[in-house]
């Protein structure tokens, strides 16, 4: 009986060990709320059913309520005046040198062209009609089509027209080359590095871009991944995978409550070992599945009070008011 006396016991206070360790309410408490990483700038957001990587989302788009188009300068200028810290902007690599800020693999979605991306000049993407492919209605109508054409910019117009924005940089690519070529193009610009956060690309891209010595942090969607379950899995002993130092610990809305120390004593942890601390994105769509962003009030308002990471959101222009709002009070 004393034996059995002694194992409860200690079992007991190895939970309680683990509890304090990881409780919240003993991290520092932030002195800031939570700060907007807006995806894609303002745009036509799109319904999610069914979504896939080869999916139109042009062609899905909601009924729209603003004239925006994703990755153009006046989206961009637009989220920052509603209150974005950050914007996610993809770019390819074109054949004539530059760097196209643009999000999809291929033209043929959403303009009135046609092939890969990086097959294009950047005189090619700017004659093209980026709005031609918008229909809320199955084809019925396309309210954007005419207003799209020019509109894509550089990555060297993007940084200079808004040099005290912060950007996390998409990079559609899994070439070493283009890491190279967008390492030359950077330095040629002498562009602060402070205006450019981290890199999402393919996993070749990235181990490149580390040969290089490159100081901004990059990243691939596995490492993510890697990331996120490592630390579900041995973060109640406070420690944080390598994995998580590109771009920050990746929290599903719905799954918070999984992350040991969530929310304060996780951000203490994450901020530790990348620039991007914690970023909590939508709830997942299924199993296996991705996620959207924090995109409604109703989402925003699962977020505890205090919380000051980061929030990946595709609705800006709803979110940054009332987390702005809300911070005034």
């Amino acid at each position: 009986m004393n034996r059995l006396a002694r194992l409860v016991g200690g079992m007991f206070l190895v939970i309680v060990g683990i509890y304090l360790h990881n409780a919240s309410w003993l991290a520092p408490q932030p002195a800031h709320g939570p700060l907007l990483l807006s995806h894609r700038g303002v745009h036509q957001t799109y319904h999610r059913d069914g979504l896939t990587n080869e999916t139109c989302t042009a062609e899905r788009i909601h009924p729209p309520t603003h004239t925006f188009l994703e990755n153009t300068l006046p989206s961009i200028e637009a989220a920052f005046e509603y209150g974005a810290d950050m914007i996610e902007i993809d770019i390819h690599a074109t054949t004539d040198g530059e760097f196209a800020v643009f999000h999809d693999w291929t033209v043929d979605c959403r303009t009135n062209g046609r092939g890969r991306t990086i097959d294009h000049s950047m005189e090619d993407l700017r004659a093209l009609d980026i709005g031609y492919g918008y229909t809320a209605d199955g084809g019925e109508t396309f309210p954007f089509r005419g207003q799209g054409i020019g509109m894509v910019p550089t990555l060297e117009e993007v940084l200079t027209t808004f040099p005290e924005g912060r950007f996390f940089l998409n990079a559609k690519s899994n070439r070493p080359d283009d890491a190279k070529l967008l390492s030359a193009y950077l330095a040629k610009l002498d562009i602060p590095y402070a205006q450019i956060d981290a890199i999402l690309a393919g996993p070749r891209w990235v181990d490149q871009w580390r040969t290089l010595g490159m100081t901004i942090p990059a990243t691939n969607r596995k490492e993510a991944k890697t990331c996120a379950l490592s630390y579900l899995l041995w973060g109640w002993s406070g420690y944080v995978p390598k994995a998580c130092a590109g771009a920050g610990i990746g929290v599903p809305l719905d799954l918070k409550r999984l992350y040991w120390g969530w929310p304060h004593r996780l951000q203490q942890r994450a901020d530790a070992v990348s620039p991007l601390g914690v970023i909590v994105t939508g709830k997942l769509q299924s199993i296996g599945g991705g996620t959207g962003g924090v995109d409604t009030l109703e989402d925003l308002a699962e977020l505890p009070d205090g919380y000051a990471g980061w929030v990946n959101t595709n609705r800006i222009e709803l979110i940054g008011p009332a987390v702005h709002d809300t911070a005034d009070r």
